[in-house]
């Protein structure tokens, strides 16, 4: 009891002395005046201190807020343009050329050495209305060289279509290795040719692989410029460019803003008999394929967009079948030239051109028949005979486009010009041979939101024959849907 007496009277104790020492501290202490300031015992003045300090507070917290809401719209600045930037790359709407029409773009840079696997491709609905009639296993193109060949071919005219044939899918992959970076791309759609015209099933696109300045497999042509092709929602597209995926060996000895490709492709190319196509001896001429194709192109690259020479040299040859006394067999010449230029007319315009000439060259463009047509040659003998000799013979075609992409604002975009391809054709083709065809496009696209296009497509093409003077036309109206995905794997 003594004890705990003896603790309580400590603590009143250590309780006093507290405050007395508190009684003793200057006013100035107290009210948070700094130890030069003069005491002040005046209470007017003692409140307008406090006031004063309450007011730099105030300031300081006001300070803090605006620094946060600064900090907080360059956030939301970053992210809009972030957004915004995405929608250019996806869809190249009047900014940087597109290596591949239609191919996901992807959104992060990949960095000197580092290895990445991509899954990439598009979902996507064609949905349009043709006013006049083409071949029915090719009802959602606009190819001229599909439109009637005489009255009522492809009757009735008027039909809607519907399709997912566009959507495609597609990996890419990127590794380091000592001699320089190796790039694969393995790609499908489901747009059915061939054996399978007309078709929803899945058809190879790319097979391709890479290395420093190597490249083999099935790719774009070196013959073409990928880059040419405008931003349009029609699957087939302007029949004057040079427009083929071919199994090739490339070597790249110059890279970079000047660069130099050279290439051997699989050969191939088709024939025309014509009005004599019901000989026995024209009938047992097969094509002879012996040499690959030599194709090359020279490319600059500048601000301003970029401008690309690219020729072709080829052997097509027949061999007649028919054991008989008229051998029909021979070869001939291929070649062409073919230049290309794409300019950034400012920010949001790009103009893509490309002309090309050639004979025996028609594979490689997008649309277009046959590469060899009967020349006949008419002799007469010396009892008054005429004798009528007929021999293939390579045509000569031209091929144009022009076009021009336009960026409306972040959200719309447009793409409209004009495309051509005439034959130069033999005399022993039929009268309704194909001859020109014509091909005009304008459309609006709205992006919604990024990787989401919703377009509107003016669609028009003509078909003019050899010499019947016959002519068809198509008028198309196209709406599409469009959903793009990536993802993008680094390690």
């Amino acid at each position: 009891m003594k004890s705990k007496k003896n603790i309580a009277w400590a603590r009143v104790l250590v309780l006093a002395v507290f405050a007395v020492g508190l009684a003793m501290l200057p006013v100035r202490m107290v009210i948070g005046q700094t130890p030069d300031q003069p005491a002040s015992t005046d209470p007017k003045k003692t409140e307008k201190s406090e006031s004063d300090l309450l007011k730099e507070r105030l300031l300081q917290l006001e300070k803090s807020v605006s620094e946060l809401k600064d900090q907080l719209a360059t956030i939301e600045q970053t992210k809009v343009a972030r957004q915004a930037s995405m929608v250019e790359a996806t869809y190249k709407p009047g900014g940087a050329v597109s290596a591949d029409p239609g191919t996901v773009v992807p959104t992060t840079a990949k960095k000197d050495g580092e290895n990445t696997f991509e899954v990439y491709g598009f979902a996507m609905l064609d949905a349009g209305y043709s006013f006049k009639t083409n071949h029915p296993d090719w009802f959602d193109t606009l190819r001229t060289t599909k439109l009637p060949s005489f009255g009522g071919e492809f009757a009735p005219n008027g039909k809607t279509y519907w399709g997912v044939r566009q959507s495609r899918l597609g990996v890419k992959s990127s590794t380091a290795t000592k001699y320089g970076e190796l790039k694969t791309i393995f790609e499908f759609e489901l747009f059915g040719t061939g054996v399978d015209a007309g078709q929803t099933t899945f058809r190879l696109r790319h097979a391709y692989g890479e290395v420093g300045h190597f490249g083999a497999g099935q790719y774009w042509t070196v013959f073409g410029d990928v880059d040419a092709f405008p931003n349009t929602f029609e699957y087939w597209g302007p029949p004057g460019l040079i427009w083929y995926r071919n199994v090739q060996f490339r070597w790249m000895p110059l890279k970079g803003k000047n660069s130099i490709t050279i290439g051997i492709e699989r050969p191939g190319a088709s024939a025309d008999q014509g009005n004599y196509a019901d000989r026995i001896q024209l009938q047992g001429v097969k094509p002879r394929f012996t040499l690959p194709d030599l194709t090359g192109n020279v490319r600059w690259d500048r601000g301003w967009g970029h401008v690309q020479l690219a020729g072709i040299l080829r052997r097509i040859a027949w061999a007649d079948t028919v054991k008989d006394n008229v051998d029909l067999s021979g070869s001939a010449v291929g070649a062409g030239f073919s230049g290309t230029g794409v300019f950034n007319f400012g920010k949001s315009t790009v103009g893509r051109f490309q002309g090309t000439y050639g004979t025996g060259i028609q594979n490689y463009f997008n649309d277009a028949p046959v590469d060899v047509g009967l020349e006949t040659t008419t002799t007469t003998a010396a009892n008054g005979t005429k004798i009528v000799t007929a021999k293939p013979k390579t045509i000569p075609i031209l091929g144009i486009s022009a076009y021009v992409d336009q960026k409306w604002n972040e959200r719309f975009t447009s793409s409209f010009g004009y495309s051509i391809v005439n034959m130069y054709n033999t005399n022993g083709q039929p009268n309704n041979a194909f001859r020109k065809g014509q091909y005009a496009i304008a459309n609006l696209a709205y992006m919604p939101i990024p990787n989401v296009t919703i377009a509107g497509e003016l669609q028009y093409g003509r078909r003019t024959n050899f010499l019947d003077n016959f002519s068809s036309e198509d008028f198309r109206l196209q709406f599409a849907f469009k959903y793009n995905f990536s993802k993008q794997i680094k390690f």
